[in-house]
């Protein structure tokens, strides 16, 4: 669990650190110009350490602390704590990296754009928890009251989906689909009975 906690607080501690330096945040955004023209692969997993802004560092680590504490739980229950944690951060590093896939795509020609933040590397691990804990109630800030993760998942992915589409805002709800869509992936490929135990939940 030493390996978690400090992700949480080496993010926080350069979050904190840089809001108020700017060229410092600029060297480590997610830029796909940057990445595409000047090779600067690097800020495919930078940008995850970085946050703009309080709220946006709060609202990521809080999700990432408690949904994170439960997954990597349940991977160590069942994979030993060495091999469990290989694979949270495996999942929460990759995460962050596949997170940048959609946006390079649809931004490699734009010098104007870039994002930061661990949205991306916290969604895998939210949809990495719901994967393997269909069942467990979620209570997060945008809803009222707690409802079943196999139902919170699917509303989640259905709301980026149409805030993509719409276009508006500086959120980056392709990121957000981009690191649940891995985290999915990543509990299938270690763990493909729990795509089984989710889906005999919902038609059964």
């Amino acid at each position: 669990m030493v390996l978690f906690f400090l992700i949480i607080g080496i993010t926080s501690y350069l979050s904190i650190t840089a809001f108020d330096k700017k060229n410092t945040i600029q060297k480590f955004v997610f830029s796909p110009y940057q990445v595409k023209h000047y090779k600067q692969h690097y800020r495919m997993i930078s940008h995850i350490f970085f946050h703009a802004d309080f709220t946006h560092l709060i609202f990521n680590m809080f999700s990432l602390f408690f949904l994170g504490e439960v997954l990597i739980k349940s991977l160590m229950l069942d994979y030993g704590s060495n091999l469990g944690m290989i694979h949270f951060i495996i999942l929460y590093l990759a995460g962050g990296v596949c997170a940048t896939f959609l946006p390079y795509y649809k931004n490699q020609e734009n010098p104007s754009y870039s994002s930061l933040g661990a949205s991306g590397s916290v969604s895998a691990v939210i949809f990495g928890a719901i994967l393997w804990h269909p069942t467990m109630q979620l209570g997060l800030l945008f809803f009222p009251f707690p409802i079943p993760a196999y139902i919170f998942g699917p509303l989640f992915l259905a709301f980026e989906y149409f805030a993509l589409r719409k276009g508006r805002g500086n959120i980056a709800h392709d990121a957000h689909i981009g690191g649940a869509l891995f985290g999915i992936l990543y509990i299938l490929l270690i763990a493909p009975e729990k795509g089984i135990k989710f889906l005999e939940i919902i038609y059964l």
